[in-house]
């Protein structure tokens, strides 16, 4: 059996060394949350440089999908306040 990890509550299966956004696509999942601006909510570059991929992980706070290694267990949904303005 693959080790998976959770998006929102659905398993996501994932390779060895594999990051979160790898694993998503390839499962796929390329919605990551609402959008904030032209890439925001995306896989876009792949080497963090446009944090348009950031989820949140439980417990452990928001991060980089494309910079993060997959872990058994992990639980992913959607960074909050992405894609919100305030004026």
């Amino acid at each position: 059996m693959n080790p998976c990890f959770y998006w929102i509550d659905r398993p996501v299966s994932f390779r060895p060394g594999e990051t979160v956004a790898a694993a998503l696509l390839r499962a796929g999942i390329a919605d990551l949350g609402p959008e904030g601006g032209a890439v925001r909510g995306r896989v876009f570059c792949s080497i963090g440089a446009c944090q348009a991929c950031v989820v949140a992980i439980a417990g452990e706070g928001p991060v980089e999908a494309c910079l993060t290694p997959a872990r058994s267990g992990m639980r992913l949904a959607p960074q909050p306040g992405i894609g919100l303005h305030h004026d």
